[in-house]
């Protein structure tokens, strides 16, 4: 029941500048990541509220030789149905999921991926998920075989598809010295059902809004009078 999230959110999708430019164009154009390490599953990602950290990941991306202009562009979502991790009831899923998914691997003698570090990580933030990636997206492929067999045998079902999923995320080390707070703290937002993005923007520059900047907008609009 409250697992449908009513508001309209922010994020913000760092990428190449012709990503960017052709999203605006052609908004229906969405490609999704489905790497094996996605933090929240396959789909399309963004930061939620936070384009100074899109922007960052951007530049990280050119730095590495992976993206030639670092470009950040604006979306309009609405959640819907979302595995929402900072619900206990979307966690408490998961876990249950998880035990199916373990006596899978168990009975087929397969081991269970496994979050990684990346070498030059100094924090040891587990920046590679693939457990945690390979989990969410066998409780998606779990749901929908069900959602499908349930239509099948009685024609109608009560289960959902996720249309997103949502995690706070916490890494990069300490904010300042002895502090509980990481200094790249976030919120991810991961969109599977393409129709919760209402539309794409440009996101602007913000100008100044003090006392001195109105006086001297004021004193500039005279003089071009």
């Amino acid at each position: 029941m409250y697992s449908i999230r009513p508001n309209l959110v922010i994020g913000f999708h760092g990428c190449d500048a012709e990503t960017c430019n052709s999203l605006l164009n052609n908004p229906n154009d969405i490609v999704y990541s489905d790497k094996p390490y996605d933090w929240l599953g396959h789909g399309m990602y963004f930061w939620e509220n936070n384009y100074d950290r899109a922007m960052l990941w951007a530049k990280d991306k050119k730095a590495r030789g992976e993206i030639k202009i670092p470009a950040v562009i604006g979306a309009v979502i609405h959640l819907g149905y979302c595995l929402d991790l900072l619900d206990s009831s979307s966690i408490h899923l998961l876990q249950a999921y998880y035990k199916t998914m373990e006596a899978e691997y168990e009975l087929l003698n397969k081991e269970l991926p496994k979050n990684k570090d990346l070498s030059h990580d100094k924090h040891k933030d587990k920046i590679i998920r693939e457990l945690d990636c390979t989990l969410i997206e066998y409780m998606h492929q779990a749901i929908l075989e069900q959602m499908l067999k349930e239509k099948k045998t009685q024609g109608f079902t009560e289960l959902q598809l996720f249309d997103s999923a949502r995690g706070v995320f916490t890494e990069g080390g300490p904010a300042f010295p002895g502090a509980g707070i990481q200094e790249k703290n976030h919120i991810q937002i991961c969109i599977r059902n393409s129709n919760a993005i209402k539309g794409f923007f440009l996101p602007r520059k913000e100008k100044d809004f003090t006392p001195e900047s109105i006086a001297k907008e004021q004193k500039n609009r005279l003089k071009s009078e």
